[in-house]
């Protein structure tokens, strides 16, 4: 159930983030300015977050209609290493652009990069690249198709190290969500920021997202103050996840959607 707000305490004004641990039952703090007076604020508990996205969204069932569903291992493992590829392609080609334009085109990307065959489409050379970038059909973004070769490499070098790629996305688990989300940072090619994540929930990996509404309903509980970016941040906001799933035994996926339910317009999940 959530607490009722520790007294004021007496500080010098100042913002910061607190994290109280109880057991089980740990919950990030807030400290919130009053002038000069800082009262501790603690994150909702599921339920609560889960009634309050329910009467935004039309009652209880409307919103159950709205989550997504993960894929299960036998999923992931069984999807093949060019359907990743194509997947992880197409989120950075949508990122920062319009996903129609993008959609529309894609059956020409599938043809011009031999099906996202990794082995082939690795050994592309510069030439083939150039010639893409003079194709109408294609989306003429020079760093992007380049982005493409190297994310087969990617692909490629994580198939032989686990088998397949979709063994590798199989064996994280969901409270190592945003080590993952660094892993392909590190070892692909444009797959930062949101691009990665919404990569990975394309293809059916549980993942939270990092959207507008998501990060305003983290902002307006403490748990962050603005969109997390360093490793402290996405740390805290980790911890939360893996708190409200403990409590609701939901995915990540469909926690990450009731959040966004919560607050704003309810942009993306």
């Amino acid at each position: 159930m959530f607490g009722r707000a520790n007294k004021p305490l007496v500080r010098p004004a100042r913002r910061r983030h607190t994290p109280a641990v109880s057991g089980q039952n740990a919950h990030y703090g807030a400290w919130i300015d009053a002038g000069n007076v800082l009262v501790s604020r603690p994150m909702h508990d599921f339920d609560r977050l889960f009634e309050k996205a329910a009467r935004r969204k039309g009652g209880a069932d409307a919103l159950e209609r709205l989550l997504p569903v993960p894929a299960d291992d036998d999923t992931l493992k069984g999807l093949t290493d060019d359907r990743y590829l194509s997947a992880m392609c197409r989120s950075v080609f949508q990122s920062g652009f319009v996903w129609r334009v993008v959609d529309a085109k894609w059956a020409n990307f599938e043809t011009a990069f031999s099906q996202f065959d990794p082995g082939v489409v690795r050994l592309l050379s510069d030439e083939a690249l150039e010639r893409m970038m003079q194709d109408r059909a294609l989306i003429r973004h020079y760093k992007k198709l380049h982005a493409v070769r190297d994310n087969a490499a990617f692909v490629a070098d994580v198939a032989d190290e686990h088998g397949s790629f979709g063994s590798y996305l199989a064996a994280w688990p969901t409270d190592q969500t945003t080590a993952l989300w660094r892993d392909l940072t590190r070892r692909g090619s444009r797959l930062g920021g949101n691009t990665g994540p919404f990569f990975l929930r394309s293809v059916g990996k549980d993942t939270f997202l990092l959207t507008t509404d998501v990060v305003a309903s983290l902002v307006e509980q403490g748990i962050v103050d603005k969109k997390p970016a360093s490793q402290k941040a996405l740390g805290a906001v980790q911890h939360a996840f893996d708190t409200w799933h403990a409590q609701s035994g939901r995915p990540l996926c469909q926690i990450s959607r009731v959040l966004s339910c919560t607050v704003g317009d309810n942009h993306g999940v």
